[in-house]
Order: C-alpha cells, then structure tokens, then sequence
C-alpha cells in the first residue's frame, strides 16, 4: 500500500466513526457497559495514540533512527499488521486492560474540543504521510506498546485499523 493509499485509508476509517459519532445522542457520550469504556474514553484514546505518533513523526529522522534504529525484517502488509494486532490482543488481554486502565473519562462538556482534536490530529497524520519519504515509511520504526518495533509504514497503516476496531466496538456495544 503507497502512502496516498494509506492518506486515503485514514480519511475513510476516520470518517466512518466521525459519521456514527454524529448519529448517536449526546446523552450517550459519557455512557458505557458495565467495565468498559464510555464513547468519550474510546475517542480520548485515539486522540493520545494519534497525538503520540504525530509527536514521533515531529522528531528528525536521524533522532528516530539512533534511538529505535531500522527496520531489519520483511515489511508487513496491511492485512499482516490487522491479523497480527488482532493476535496480539487475544495474547495480551490482561495487559491491555492494565496498560488502557487510567483513562481519563472525558465529559459532555469536552465533547466538541475533543472530536475536534481527533479531527486535527488524523489530518496531521495524513499531512505527514503524504509527505515522508517512501525509504523513511519503510526502514524507519517506532515502538509499539503492545506490538513492538513496527515500520513507520506499518504503524501508520495500523493506525487506520486502529480506528476501525473502535469504530467496530462502538458501533455493536453502545
């Protein structure tokens, strides 16, 4: 998948939960089920994971390079990186709910800035893909807490499931 692709791909993901967020009653945002997240803590945690990528993208590429180094393995696909996360998570569930636990619970009230920061950091993030070299996306990595080392390319293909998959739990549990 070329980085316009992704760009692409981003946009989509981003825009199937920005459409089902504008369908669902306000009186819902700080709802949730019993020992889940509410639709603020969802969206409060793809705005910290796309505002630490972003972060990441900000640094020059020699910085990224001597502090996580290259990539030295086969490049994963996008289906690659889906079906290992999905792998992942089943391997790692008491991990996740631990790592994900402190989540702040955004209120009605920050509802508008933070769908509005969602929206700033995914068009940050489409801007910096459009824009980063075809060698940096494939050779340079960045840690992931729960997947490791990935290819900027990877993470940021990962990025655009990552939305889906919340999109997907928000969609059949609220």
């Amino acid at each position: 998948m070329d980085k316009v692709e992704i760009a692409d791909l981003l946009e989509k993901k981003h825009q199937e939960l920005f459409s089902w967020l504008e369908n669902q009653p306000e009186k819902n945002w700080e709802k949730g089920p019993v020992d889940k997240w509410s639709t603020s803590q969802h969206i409060q945690h793809l705005v910290d994971s796309l505002q630490l990528l972003n972060n990441a993208l900000s640094y020059p590429r020699f910085i990224l390079k001597y502090k996580f180094g290259t990539c030295n393995r086969e490049l994963r696909d996008y289906e690659a990186v889906v079906k290992n996360y999905q792998q992942k998570l089943l391997e790692n569930k008491d991990k996740a709910a631990i790592f994900n636990q402190k989540l702040k619970k955004p209120t009605l009230k920050e509802r508008d800035r933070l769908l509005t920061r969602l929206q700033i950091q995914q068009k940050k993030l489409q801007y910096k893909t459009v824009h980063i070299s075809e060698k940096n996306l494939d050779t340079l990595v960045l840690p992931h807490p729960l997947m490791g080392k990935m290819t900027v390319r990877e993470i940021i293909m990962w990025t655009a499931y990552h939305t889906e998959h919340h999109t997907k739990t928000l969609q059949k549990l609220y």
